[in-house]
């Protein structure tokens, strides 16, 4: 269903949302070209008789079965400074300052400026869950952090949240202009699936599970994910005196007719599975799609990943009511002034932090089935999730 909101500000917003479109189908055409080309020397043939061995670049040693004491074990502490590092590095290198400098300072300020980088560590953990390596899944990893700060740009304008602080430092058009946000904001949304398409295969990993990671990313931020847009000239007619149109589509559009409104669980549910779940779940499902995992595999991670997704928006209406702004690195106490329905509103803040302890169960339980010692961080992650405390 199609909804029209008014902003106070002129509709640049719309030119950004009408790039979407365009920038996805452009990589993917252009990647479909080669995909009969030959593959790089060291990759295994498609058709190979194992769809395990044949997708992707493996681990050279398999993790041995160790049990759940390893699970315990497990410092994820170090494994989130680590991989947090290499994210951080190959982030750097893929959007390096170059001309023209101002829209790379831009997207660079937001890009690089701090993070937990949770979608790049479920990518990863994800791919080696299923028996990939890291290097297979970092184009994915890379390309989630983009996707995540391309709309973290947008949610922070004037016309949106008009937030002036994120991850403790002014947001992107405080510092650049509204103007030069929304242009880094497209820039960074076409060149995650530019960098996929070019990336990806270089490390071996196949050209269908290329694709595949590709439409799994670019579906999370699209019609049926995150938010979309597009210029409806025929509906202009239908307002006065309208300065700007932001037409928006699934959990964005619901999430702002949510403010000053009772809604039910299953409408809360609804708003935080699009607009935060699931990037989450394609940065973990794409993670796993490179790592060369099973049908069966792929989907016990997405499950994981969107009761993972979930519990991020539980724990962050709980944050935002039970922590100040400096600790959280934003604005906090934003969702009780707009009278926005959280889920401390709708449960109470206990009730919420058990929601949160049952969607953790939830996310466990499709672990079960992976070698503990693979599963570790995944396990750790979701316990991360959930008693962060910013």
């Amino acid at each position: 269903m199609l909804q029209l909101i008014h902003c106070d500000k002129p509709p640049r917003l719309l030119i950004a949302r009408a790039h979407y479109a365009m920038a996805y189908a452009t990589v993917v055409c252009s990647y479909a070209t080669n995909m009969t080309a030959k593959p790089p020397a060291g990759t295994v043939p498609a058709g190979a008789a194992s769809r395990r061995q044949a997708a992707a670049v493996r681990c050279v040693s398999t993790p041995p079965e160790l049990g759940s004491p390893v699970v315990e074990r497990f410092d994820l502490k170090e494994y989130m400074a680590e991989k947090g590092r290499r994210v951080n590095e190959a982030l750097e290198l893929a959007v390096p300052l170059r001309y023209p400098e101002l829209i790379h300072r831009s997207m660079r300020h937001s890009l690089l400026g701090g993070g937990k980088r949770v979608r790049p560590l479920l990518a990863i953990a994800a791919c080696e869950l299923v028996g990939g390596c890291e290097a297979a899944a970092m184009p994915v990893a890379c390309a989630a952090e983009m996707l995540h700060t391309m709309s973290l740009i947008h949610d922070d304008l004037p016309c949106m949240d008009n937030d002036a602080l994120r991850r403790g430092q002014p947001t992107n058009h405080v510092l650049f202009g509204e103007e030069t946000a929304i242009l880094a904001a497209i820039a960074l949304h076409s060149f995650a699936f530019e960098h996929v398409a070019a990336s990806a295969s270089r490390v071996g990993v196949a050209p269908e599970r290329v694709v595949r990671a590709i439409l799994e990313l670019s579906n999370s931020v699209g019609s049926e994910g995150l938010v979309a847009g597009q210029v409806i000239n025929q509906s202009i007619n239908q307002f006065q005196n309208l300065r700007g149109i932001i037409f928006l589509l699934n959990s964005q559009i619901v999430d702002i007719s949510c403010e000053g409104k009772e809604v039910d669980m299953g409408v809360l549910e609804y708003i935080h599975i699009h607009k935060t779940a699931r990037l989450l779940e394609a940065a973990a499902v794409s993670g796993a799609i490179v790592g060369g995992g099973e049908e069966a595999e792929v989907e016990r991670v997405r499950r994981y990943a969107r009761s993972v997704g979930l519990l991020f928006q539980v724990v962050d209406d709980i944050l935002d009511v039970t922590k100040t702004s400096e600790e959280l690195g934003k604005t906090a106490g934003k969702d009780l002034a707009s009278d926005k329905t959280t889920y401390p509103k709708l449960l109470g803040l206990d009730g919420a932090r058990e929601f949160a302890h049952t969607l953790v169960l939830q996310a466990e339980g499709e672990l079960a089935a992976f070698d503990a010692a693979r599963a570790a961080p995944l396990y750790h992650l979701a316990r991360f999730i959930a008693y962060r405390h910013n």
